[in-house]
């Protein structure tokens, strides 16, 4: 096996150790907590999709590229490339509207009550199946060009000025225009929900700031609890939001890069690193959450010590 390839597998080999059981845990809490209170905070309900979403990211690149570099299974043919590249692109983009979605709702959240942002709050978390719904047929149509122009590169027919490598697929569009114009497109789909989450995180930062200043009185008084627990929500969203602007900035980066440089696309280094920074998202988001959301917490250690009690009640009554 080629060095490369080894270390390309190794890499992704890692996303998918990190961000399978990462995100599975995060929706076998959720479940639980559905299981058990029969209902789910709005939060929480975004937090789950962000994480089913997450899930099939790195389900779809992560695990695959990893068998594909380790040559132990071959699912990139031209349905399995078109596929692959539907289904990662469309829900790469859900990850970056649903992190977006997640800060402006707590923006909401931290907002005085009685104000006109409460009442958008209210709102949002009423009619959050069609936001969902939306996000979908969005991204989704935006991910069509995968299924048109994206071919296996074992056929041979690799169009290099206006291909983008994949390193097992390639994206042949069938024009400098059209590749321009879907870059463009791709482009102006991450960066707007960037530059609205980042608004939404300096709005939380002063939130933060004034809450800081007005209920230390509260707190004192011990009627703090349910500002300082909003507060520990915002500051995750602000960790996500700044991981995301970080991981998915360098991402876009290259992806400028790609467009803009001629020949680039005879190797798949660059976007071997595009889709590794745009997976290391979905991989490390997890992690965040479940250090610190405690409904997570909660339910996973319950279903730790659930299980801790069957094993001792199986084992006593094996003896």
């Amino acid at each position: 096996m080629p060095s490369e390839e080894f270390v390309r597998g190794m890499l992704y080999l890692s996303l998918t150790v990190v961000g399978v059981p990462g995100n599975s845990a995060i929706i076998v809490a959720f479940f639980l907590s559905i299981f058990e209170d029969k209902c789910l905070l709005a939060a929480d309900a975004i937090v789950l999709h962000l994480a089913c979403v997450n899930l099939l990211v790195v389900l779809v690149r992560c695990l695959l590229e990893t068998l594909a570099s380790f040559h132990l299974a071959d699912v990139f043919g031209n349905t399995g490339c078109k596929a692959v590249i539907f289904i990662y692109r469309t829900c790469r983009a859900l990850s970056i509207w649903l992190t977006f979605l997640l800060s402006a709702y707590q923006c909401l959240c931290i907002a005085p009550p009685g104000s006109r942002w409460a009442s958008a709050r209210t709102l949002l978390a009423h009619n959050l199946p069609f936001v969902f719904l939306f996000l979908w047929v969005l991204n989704t149509s935006m991910s069509s060009a995968a299924v048109l122009f994206t071919f296996s590169t074992n056929n041979g027919s690799v169009q290099l000025n206006n291909a983008v490598n994949v390193q097992f697929c390639q994206v042949n569009f069938p024009s400098k225009v059209s590749k321009e114009v879907n870059g463009a497109g791709q482009v102006g789909r991450d960066v707007v929900p960037m530059a609205l989450m980042t608004l939404a995180s300096v709005m939380i930062l002063v939130f933060l700031y004034k809450h800081r200043q007005q209920v230390k009185g509260l707190r004192s008084g011990g009627g703090g609890g349910s500002v300082g627990a909003e507060q520990r929500a915002a500051k995750v969203v602000v960790v996500l939001v700044t991981l995301y602007v970080i991981l998915y900035g360098v991402d876009n980066g290259l992806w400028v890069y790609t467009l803009t440089v001629k020949k680039t696309m005879s190797s798949s280094l660059v976007s071997d690193l595009r889709v590794f920074f745009a997976s290391l998202y979905a991989a490390l988001s997890p992690l965040v959450i479940i250090v610190s959301n405690r409904k997570v917490n909660s339910r996973l250690r319950w279903a730790s010590q659930e299980k801790s009690v069957l094993e001792c009640t199986v084992q006593i009554s094996a003896r």
